[in-house]
């Protein structure tokens, strides 16, 4: 199984000017001039009016270009907002970055301050009528990407075959101690006690099939950020196959951690990739390693 060690961490200006050489269409040339952007986050850009052509904003991915003109992305315009950062938006969906602490939908404790409801409130400023559904669920200590349907439709369309869509889902987690052994994977079946705790069956078939694959990224003496890549999806299940491995999650007091250097659970979704309900395109939003995980190895 193969794991990028490199995470691109670009310098984004707040501007990109770019002047056309030669007849072509837009998205063509956004393309060949930003490195490292794919088809899907350009038309989020269109989608958003971040993409000028001559002073004018196109939303158009067909609008074709003229040489000489002058094309700005703006790198910067209405692309987050408090608790939640967008990473990609079309007339179907929209996947966002979300914080640790932060509930991904309400519960009876908690019923207002939830990604959902401030996502919600979100799009409704820009339309009343627009509405939002939710797909999958994050631990509200675990930050990182979720996506959201714009229609019952595509909600239904996405969690009725979720297992199939999703084509890669990638955690950074930090776990205590220092892992001997570089990558290997972890298999169990998952059950829940009736204290609502997961926890891991040796047994075949007794329980839900989980299966775990992870990679040392970076150590030190107190611990190890690794990269976690999930082949099933299971309720707790990182935090659960960390447990098992002698390494628990940092800050996961939940599951036998006493560590918690740097105040919040130390696992974030990095990506998430899957195959658009209506499109048939991969789909792959991508972050960053928060800082407070790399500041424990600096």
């Amino acid at each position: 199984m193969q794991f990028s060690h490199n995470r691109r961490n670009p310098k984004i200006d707040k501007e990109t000017c770019l002047r056309v050489q030669e007849d072509t269409e837009l998205l063509k040339f956004l393309l060949s001039e930003l490195s490292g952007k794919g088809r899907n986050h350009i038309k989020s850009l269109l989608f958003h009016g971040q993409i000028s052509v001559d002073n004018e904003t196109v939303v158009q991915f067909n609008h074709r270009l003229e040489t000489g003109q002058k094309v700005v992305v703006n790198w910067n315009k209405g692309s987050s907002l408090t608790g939640l950062k967008i990473l990609f938006e079309d007339e179907y969906l929209v996947a966002v970055e979300k914080e640790a602490g932060l509930l991904s939908i309400a519960t009876d404790r908690e019923k207002e301050l939830t990604a959902y409801s401030l996502l919600s409130e979100y799009m409704k400023a820009a339309n009343p009528k627009n509405r939002i559904f939710i797909v999958h669920r994050l631990d509200k200590e675990t930050s990182g990407v979720m996506v959201f349907a714009k229609s019952k439709e595509i909600q239904q369309l996405l969690q009725n075959s979720w297992k199939a869509v999703v084509t890669e889902r990638i955690y950074a987690a930090v776990v205590e101690g220092s892992l001997n052994k570089e990558q290997g994977t972890i298999t169990s079946w998952l059950k829940e006690s009736k204290t609502l705790l997961m926890y891991s069956s040796r047994t075949a078939n007794d329980g839900q099939k989980a299966v775990t694959h992870y990679q040392v990224l970076k150590k030190n003496n107190k611990y190890s950020l690794l990269e976690v890549k999930l082949e099933t999806g299971r309720k707790n299940q990182i935090r659960v196959h960390m447990q098992d491995l002698g390494h628990c999650v940092i800050g996961d007091k939940k599951y036998g951690s006493s560590m918690n250097p740097i105040k919040r659970l130390g696992l974030h979704a990095i990506v998430l990739a899957f195959k658009h309900p209506k499109t048939d395109e991969i789909i792959r939003c991508e972050t960053q390693i928060p800082k407070e995980f790399q500041s424990l190895f600096a």
